[in-house]
């Protein structure tokens, strides 16, 4: 990555969770991605008795290979670049880190502080968190991407907003606050998901992700299945609209107020405002109140 290309540079953590974050598993979808297509091994695993309530993250029970009955508990793992001697030392894959697992449900200040120990430990230089609302948004039409941050000098080389989001957080929040207070720069990127599919992964929003992803940490992502997944997505959901006539009308209204968006008189002001009022509406849900 050449040094200035954008406003975060050098060695670069992203960071998804499931949970909160995570609407159509859009996000930890794209870091599962990265993982598998990077050479990267496990460098921190937290410990899971500290950060979890297992009454809200239950264990979940599955079989192994051997056909065997095994328990899979929450964790949240870090991963760094892999030892492969034969590495070309320039690669920007090599400055790529990820944390990837489960939003813990306590003890928030003592988790992120855990985090930016490591982040201190490998001269980690920059943050991207990446996260998936559910949103009043229509599944034919692009995924949505909001991109911002809190750091000026990003914002400038790189053109994005600063968020004026007040209200409920998740973690993600809590780890980039603590790496600008110390010097780090952070940088967020937000896929909307309709949510009238809520109960299934998003593959298309998982592409859109990665595509804006991939802009930013200068690193060719492989697709893999990704592209055939997210246009069996999108007709699966056709599919079932063709025979809901409601669903089918919801549709064509979402279709329009897009449109609507995205024509040249819509300005990048009120899009920015449409995200808002989605962020309002999420937790809105999630604290049980209606929030406009």
């Amino acid at each position: 990555m050449a040094a200035g290309s954008n406003g975060l540079t050098g060695r670069l953590l992203v960071v998804a969770f499931e949970g909160w974050n995570d609407a159509g598993e859009a996000a930890t979808g794209a870091v599962r991605t990265l993982r598998d297509a990077l050479s990267v091994d496990p460098i921190l695993e937290v410990d899971a008795e500290v950060y979890f309530d297992y009454q809200f993250n239950r264990p979940m029970t599955t079989m192994d290979d051997d056909g065997r009955r095994i328990l899979v508990w929450p964790s949240v793992t870090m991963f760094g670049p892999g030892d492969d001697p034969g590495a070309d030392p320039g690669d920007a894959a090599r400055n790529i880190y990820l944390l990837l697992g489960t939003e813990p449900a306590r003890s928030w200040k003592q988790f992120t502080a855990e985090i930016m120990e490591v982040v201190r430990e490998h001269r980690i230089d920059g943050i991207v968190t990446l996260g998936a609302m559910l949103a009043d948004v229509p599944h034919t039409r692009p995924i949505s991407i909001f991109v911002s941050s809190e750091n000026a000098e990003v914002r400038d080389r790189l053109g994005v907003e600063k968020s004026t989001y007040e209200g409920p957080v998740g973690i993600l929040s809590v780890i980039s606050a603590a790496a600008e207070d110390a010097g780090i720069p952070t940088l967020s990127i937000w896929a909307s998901v309709p949510h009238y599919v809520h109960n299934a992964p998003s593959p298309k929003a998982t592409l859109a992700i990665i595509d804006r992803l991939e802009e930013i940490i200068d690193v060719v992502v492989p697709r893999g299945d990704l592209v055939d997944e997210s246009a069996a997505w999108e007709s699966g959901i056709n599919a079932l609209a063709e025979e809901d006539d409601d669903m089918a009308n919801y549709i064509e209204q979402l279709e329009q107020a897009r449109d609507t968006v995205d024509s040249p008189e819509a300005s990048g002001e009120a899009i920015a405002e449409e995200f808002e009022r989605y962020l309002r509406r999420r937790d809105g849900k999630a604290d049980g109140r209606d929030r406009p």
